[in-house]
């Protein structure tokens, strides 16, 4: 079993019936449909490609809502223009297209109060940089450092700057209520600068009452500098290193994923790590010995998830490209997390307590097969996972937007059953789905995550069974 989830972004090489099935046969848990590009006719039939998955294979495959965010991009242009070094060029906020080559409009208004003279700009993710030579009224004059083609509605980031825009635009608001609507399990939150936004869409979700998980992006300067208040209000993050990478100085990118995959485990929530992690298999067979590595660090590092963007997406080898991510996390996982303890993780309250002695108790034991959690919600799997145990986790609930949910995160397994008001029934009924499945555990020893009858309350206990 495959302790490192895979999440794969959906577009047009992907979008058929047959490539979403190929794709969770190769090892997707999550597909990832986003919203900067396609209609919500086009993204409402994936959905619905992929409940149908679901329902006809058993399986679990969570859907992923990501939002465009409040980006600062160029505007159309009639041909691409190529920019070089010395030229002069001007970005603009005059609304409209232009009919100068040289002049370029920029969708966000506060533009010009947001940069001043010597900042940088960097095009398409650093592809191409400008530097702000002066402002003159909507204009700003810009010198090219360095050179490329620029395309239409190109995106634009300022290092350094603390930018002025609005955190959840009018499309992204339109965009969670078809969400909501289309029961999705994850919103990815783009550009996300600080808690709040994340407790406003949170309590937007609570209002209509849908059970669905929000992710911050960590990709800008100011949630770098607010990742305790971010953490505490999401229920996960996913590491952006592309945008995050032209945000902040791109040396230090390798040390922000590490520490959010620690603070990830602090926290108890679960982290992804996404951006160019194959990026060569776009249009390569096989990855570049660079990203296996960088693979291998995410995987290493124990971060729930990992994920494919382009790849995926327009890429001319979806499936390889899965193939060798699932390929790289079995290779790190057995012959390098192997001998790894469980996470040193302070437990929060009774539940995330009796969570690491299960853990501890699968840990100590040789002969364990699995660890069982019995929930509702997917609190508990949540917290389990948190732990990083070397046994499998087995969450059995009723609810199948958990089971969902639940394969986001680290070495979990979902099984969907039917609760009976007599826990112990419950229980002997997820031993039945479960062995239904892997047949192979009967007769061995699992640590069971449950609650008990006592006297006429429930109380969370941690028992050692027999399949």
């Amino acid at each position: 079993m495959r302790r490192t989830k895979i999440v794969a972004t959906i577009g047009p090489k992907t979008e058929s019936y047959e490539m979403l099935r190929l794709l969770a046969e190769s090892g997707v848990n999550v597909f990832r449909l986003n919203f900067s590009h396609g209609t919500h006719e086009w993204h409402g039939n994936v959905m619905d490609r992929i409940s149908r998955l679901n329902q006809e294979t058993g399986r679990h495959c969570a859907v992923m809502l990501d939002t465009k965010g409040p980006e600062i991009r160029t505007g159309d242009l009639r041909v691409p223009i190529e920019l070089r070094k010395g030229q002069e060029i001007i970005l603009t906020v005059e609304h409209g297209r232009s009919e100068e080559l040289e002049k370029i409009t920029v969708n966000y208004d506060a533009f010009i109060h947001d940069v001043e003279e010597g900042d940088r700009v960097l095009v398409d993710n650093g592809l191409m940089t400008l530097q702000v030579k002066k402002i003159q009224g909507k204009n700003v004059v810009c010198e090219v450092l360095d050179g490329g083609t620029l395309g239409s509605r190109r995106h634009l980031n300022l290092p350094g700057k603390d930018v002025s825009l609005d955190s959840l635009t009018e499309k992204d608001w339109n965009d969670i209520r078809f969400g909501i609507e289309k029961k999705v399990d994850f919103l990815a939150l783009s550009f996300v600068r600080g808690p709040r936004e994340i407790e406003t869409v949170k309590k937007f979700l609570r209002k209509e009452k849908a059970d669905i998980s929000v992710i911050a992006k960590i990709e800008t300067l100011d949630a770098t500098k607010h990742l305790a208040g971010i953490f505490e209000a999401s229920d996960g993050i996913m590491v952006a290193r592309g945008d995050l990478g032209a945000e902040v100085p791109f040396t230090q990118v390798p040390l922000l994923q590490w520490e959010m995959a620690q603070m990830a485990g602090r926290y108890q929530k679960f982290s992804i790590v996404a951006t160019q992690m194959l990026e060569s298999m776009s249009r390569s067979p096989i990855p570049t010995r660079a990203e296996v590595s960088d693979v291998f660090a995410a995987v290493w590092q124990r971060n729930d998830a990992i994920m494919l963007s382009g790849e995926t997406a327009m890429g001319e080898f979806p499936l390889k490209a899965v193939q060798a991510m699932h390929d790289i996390a079995i290779e790190t996982e057995t012959n390098y997390l192997r001998k790894r303890a469980i996470r040193k993780v302070e437990p929060t309250d009774e539940r995330s307590e009796f969570c690491k002695n299960a853990g501890t108790a699968a840990e100590d034991l040789d002969d364990i097969a699995g660890i069982v959690v019995v929930t509702k919600t997917g609190y508990m799997a949540n917290l389990m996972a948190a732990f990083r145990p070397r046994s499998p986790i087995f969450a059995v609930t009723n609810q199948a937007s958990t089971a969902r949910q639940c394969e986001i995160l680290w070495g979990t397994e979902s099984f969907l059953v039917h609760f009976s008001e007599d826990p112990e029934k419950t229980i002997e009924q997820a031993v039945k789905v479960i062995l239904g499945k892997k047949p192979e555990l009967k007769k061995k020893k699992y640590v069971l995550l449950s609650d008990i009858l006592v006297g006429e309350a429930l109380m969370p206990a941690v028992q050692i069974r027999t399949f």
